[in-house]
């Protein structure tokens, strides 16, 4: 598409259900402190280790050929069923936002995000707000500090207030604690030999239900003490860094919350194909980390639910694997699955 995921089609039926499978990793980082090589890879004890294999490349093949074994079992009849291999991880549900609103413009009925989920159904997880706040100063060389206005100073306080808000927020039955965490720090200054007149830090924010936008802002703006609220700002985040393929699709770093009741026909389909191809009911879950989720089900209302191979706590880690049989297993889940929805999703 425009932006550079890759889609694959079957079917032309009334229904539309995407298997969602981000294609795209994080960096490697140093790649001495790895023990093999990251993007080669090695098999061992039946795992596969490399970069990308659990964060979540571990999903797309299982998915590929699992519609295609839908399509071969007459699984599909009556269903439009698009493999949705997508980027841009780093802005979560921006690939989602674009396929529904730009190319090819198509609105799911229902969506499987193919995240790491331990062999279970996932029916949710925590929004998140990216922000950042930018406290003012005024440079002077450091040996005559005192005509300047050193703007690291003005935030020391802002930052141990962010620690201590992290320890007051609420936490939901389901989604889990709400958290706040300083994430990156930078000073403008002239020299290593003069006080900085810019200091600015980012805080990821994760939301839980009953906290909307508007007052997680205000509740970062209300640790800003009154003497300094001319010197201080709080910024939200926006992403409009173009893809490969040069396209910009400008969104806000707001991802909201979500999650499906236990009872909801999508989530039972998932019991219903895990009780027929292992003869198990597994607890459902929700991941601790953010998916497209946020936007298909957070902002779009669109049912969906989460089934992968592999384990979140390895995402993104020099261990990074997934056992191969759990590859082969998902494929066995995404080729029934689509055959065991309700007739009420159908």
């Amino acid at each position: 598409d425009k932006m550079g995921n890759i889609l694959g089609r079957i079917g032309d039926g009334p229904k539309v259900i995407v298997y969602d499978s981000h294609i795209d990793t994080v960096g490697v980082g140093d790649r001495s402190t790895w023990e093999w090589d990251p993007f080669e890879g090695k098999v061992e004890d039946g795992l596969l280790y490399a970069r990308g294999a659990c964060d979540e490349k571990g999903s797309t093949p299982g998915m590929v050929y699992g519609l295609a074994l839908a399509r071969d079992l007459g699984l599909l009849e009556g269903f439009t069923a698009y493999y949705f291999g997508n980027m841009e991880e780093w802005c979560d549900g921006i690939a989602p936002n674009s396929f529904v609103e730009v190319d090819p413009k198509v609105r799911p009925d229902f969506v499987v995000i193919g995240e790491p989920t331990k062999m279970k159904v996932y029916r949710g997880h925590k929004g998140r707000l990216e922000l950042r706040i930018i406290a003012e100063g005024k440079s002077a060389h450091a040996a005559s500090h005192h005509l300047g206005d050193n703007a690291v100073y003005k935030m020391a306080n802002i930052i141990t207030a962010v620690r201590e808000l992290d320890r007051r927020l609420r936490t939901d039955p389901f989604l889990g604690k709400a958290t706040i965490a300083v994430t990156d720090v930078s000073a403008r200054t002239a020299s290593l030999n003069a006080v900085p007149d810019q200091f600015t830090i980012y805080l990821d924010r994760r939301i839980v239900f009953g906290e909307t936008k508007e007052a997680t802002v205000a509740q970062i703006r209300g640790l800003i003490p009154d003497y300094l609220q001319d010197e201080i700002r709080v910024e939200e985040l926006y992403y409009d860094t173009p893809s490969y393929t040069g396209f910009v699709f400008p969104v806000d770093k707001y991802y909201p919350a979500w999650a499906l009741d236990e009872s909801h026909p999508l989530v039972e389909a998932g019991h219903r194909t895990m009780e027929a191809l292992w003869g198990e009911r597994r607890p459902t879950g929700r991941w601790d980390f953010s998916t497209n989720g946020t936007y298909w089900a957070g902002k779009a209302n669109i049912p969906s639910i989460g089934f992968g191979p592999g384990e979140e706590e390895w995402a993104h880690t020099l261990h990074e694997h997934i056992r191969l049989e759990d590859v082969v297993r998902a494929t066995e889940f995404y080729a029934l699955f689509p055959g065991l929805l309700p007739g009420t999703l159908k």
